[in-house]
Parts: structure tokens; C-alpha cells; sequence
């Protein structure tokens, strides 16, 4: 392989990488609304038998049965667009917040444009409402950051806290 080849497939982030990283975590579920960005690591987690897919129907409802299998004893992790994070506000101060739970969040970043000026409000807005609700975040935007997937979720289980990921690039 070439080095252009390699240093063009370390700049993507890929399904196989995110999946590697989340079993890495230990993590038991996936509370998951999908949409068009996520397709990809989509169809790669229907394929592993190692963690399970949780449709829901809307973000808000992700919180509450993230909730439920913690309570059960699972470790799951809720994936969803900073879209539907945004709409979901009251589930994460009720379900998130206020219980103690060690909740992790992938959330995709919609507007991002790797640090260029956003025009999207759901970009413009998902930053400061993770700062006003105390929730801390990285970003990752290719397999070189997939260490923060693992940071995040370790300082979730050992601060009994919400910690989000920002996916700032679509999986490959």
C-alpha cells in the first residue's frame, strides 16, 4: 500500500473501526435512531452479533430505554443525530441528568464542516447546549480520533455522567 493510500484511508472513518472501538468499550446495545449518515455503521452492527441494535422511533425515547437497560444491567450506548439530540431536551434532563447513570452518547454532527464557519443551526447550537448542560464531548472525525470512543465511555462508567462523542464526518 501506498503511503497516499494509507494516509487518504487514516483520514476516513470507518465502520469496521467504530465497531472495533465499541466492542473494545464493552458495550452491550446500541439505542439507535438511524439516519442517512449513519447507513453504513448501520449495516456493519447488523451484521456483529457481539452487540445488539434498539430501534427507536424517536430520539427522546433513546434516553429512556438506555435507562432501562442499565437498570438491567446492560451497556448500552445511545446513538443519534445532533438533530434529534437537540429535540430530545427534555428526555436527557430527566433521564440523563437527573439519575446518576453512566450514559454515552454518539452523536452525529450535522453542519460540521471540520472547523470551517456552519451554517446549519443544528451544527451552530449542539456545542453550546452540551456546555449549558454540563455534558462533556469530543470530537471525532476520522479512525485516528476512535480513542475518544473509548475515553468517552470510561469517563461515562467511572463519572456516572453523560459524556458524548460528536461523529463530525460520515462513516465509510
Amino acid at each position: 500500500m501506498s503511503a497516499e493510500v494509507a494516509a487518504a484511508a487514516e483520514q476516513e472513518l470507518t465502520a469496521a473501526g467504530v465497531v472495533a472501538t465499541l466492542k473494545r468499550c464493552g458495550l452491550t446495545h446500541l439505542v439507535w435512531l438511524p439516519d442517512s449518515e449513519a447507513g453504513f455503521l448501520h449495516a456493519a452492527l447488523s451484521q456483529d452479533p457481539d452487540l445488539n441494535l434498539v430501534p427507536v422511533c424517536r430520539e427522546g425515547e433513546a434516553m429512556a430505554v438506555a435507562l432501562g437497560l442499565m437498570v438491567a444491567g446492560q451497556r448500552p450506548a445511545v446513538v443519534i443525530q445532533n438533530t434529534g439530540f437537540l429535540e430530545s431536551g427534555d428526555s436527557v434532563r430527566g433521564a440523563m441528568l437527573d439519575t446518576g447513570f453512566p450514559f454515552f452518547l454518539m452523536i452525529g454532527y450535522r453542519g460540521w464542516h471540520a472547523g470551517e464557519p456552519m451554517t446549519d443551526s443544528a451544527g451552530i447550537y449542539t456545542e453550546p447546549v452540551l456546555q449549558a448542560w454540563g455534558i462533556p464531548y469530543y470530537l471525532v472525525e476520522d479512525d485516528r480520533d476512535l480513542h475518544h470512543i473509548e475515553q468517552a465511555s470510561r469517563e461515562a462508567q467511572e463519572g456516572s455522567k453523560p459524556v458524548a462523542v460528536l461523529i463530525g464526518r460520515e462513516y465509510r
